[in-house]
């Protein structure tokens, strides 16, 4: 096959349009990264590869001038850049920044799930997580599970239980922790578990109860933030939180945890008691057996930052 430059030009001389052909080529070897991407190539290229590739050269520069002006280009979300082929020129069409923060945000919104969050905070992560004294031991934990996990997703991984005063940072690690294996494309849910009661009891009227208990206990990577925060009934205490706890035990899926309360306050002070009064501590001692198999306590402090 004739090469397309070449046939370019003649196309173009035999139509006594060498003049515009020529003003073509110029402004083509005038752009910077024309001229960056020829100067860095140099001792890879065919000695004729300019004139052989002038089209790949002009369809570069058209189409990138297209996105600049804001017009768009036929590969929508993507740009133009140069590559070898052979010694010779050709285009590739790569993603563009924002076709990638898109991208991310679907993948986001279809892997990271919430119940009772506000909507910020699917947009924390552990860049900004501020590494204080403090909060090292819960990021180092953190960053360790996410590698684990990550590299082989079949195998248990015992999660962590963070504990600690308000504010200093334990829904936020969390939040970031599942924004990170979100954005890795594993699915997740953050569930405010007092917000996540108060849903389960309305799903009565609704015949909804089952349906929801089953997206909590099946989820991949579950995170119930704020345990201990409310009184609970009998029931959710055992036929919601219980059953959540076994199946993840029973099929040894993640589950963290965030809470005011050590594992020994949350057992002793909150699920021994019901809300009706009830003391009941054997069924506290069975509930943490599994939020003992399925997390490893790590204290946070540090200042409140909420009064910031």
């Amino acid at each position: 096959m004739e090469d397309v430059g070449k046939e370019m030009k003649r196309t173009m001389e035999s139509h006594n349009l060498k003049q515009q052909y020529q003003a073509i080529l110029k402004s083509i070897y005038a752009d910077k990264d024309v001229k960056e991407f020829l100067k860095i190539n140099q001792n890879k290229l065919d000695k004729n590869a300019v004139e052989k590739s002038a089209s790949k050269l002009y369809e570069f520069v058209n189409e990138k001038k297209k996105l600049l002006n804001g017009h768009g280009n036929f590969a929508k979300g993507y740009q133009p850049t140069l590559i070898l082929n052979d010694h010779l020129i050709d285009v590739s069409y790569q993603p563009t920044k924002d076709h990638l923060n898109l991208e991310r945000q679907k993948k986001l919104a279809k892997n990271f799930k919430t119940v009772g969050m506000t909507a910020g905070i699917k947009n924390v992560n552990l860049d900004d997580y501020d590494q204080t004294a403090d909060r090292a031991v819960a990021l180092e934990a953190s960053i360790d599970f996410i590698q684990a996990y990550e590299t082989n997703p079949k195998s248990f991984h015992k999660a962590l239980y963070l504990y600690g005063p308000f504010g200093v940072g334990k829904t936020y690690l969390l939040a970031a922790v599942a924004h990170r294996l979100s954005d890795d494309g594993f699915q997740t849910l953050l569930l405010h578990f007092p917000s996540f009661a108060v849903d389960i009891k309305n799903a009565i009227n609704n015949n909804q109860v089952a349906d929801k208990l089953n997206n909590v206990k099946k989820v991949p990577v579950l995170i119930i933030d704020d345990i201990g925060a409310d009184a609970m009934s009998t029931w959710i205490r055992d036929d919601i939180l219980g059953v959540i706890l076994e199946y993840r035990m029973q099929h040894e899926l993640p589950t963290f945890f965030s809470s005011n309360f050590s594992m020994e306050q949350l057992e002793q002070e909150h699920l021994s008691t019901t809300s009706r009064g009830d003391i009941e501590p054997l069924k506290a001692k069975r509930l943490m057996e599994r939020i003992k198999f399925l997390a490893r306590p790590i204290q946070v402090s540090g200042r409140n930052r909420r009064n910031n």
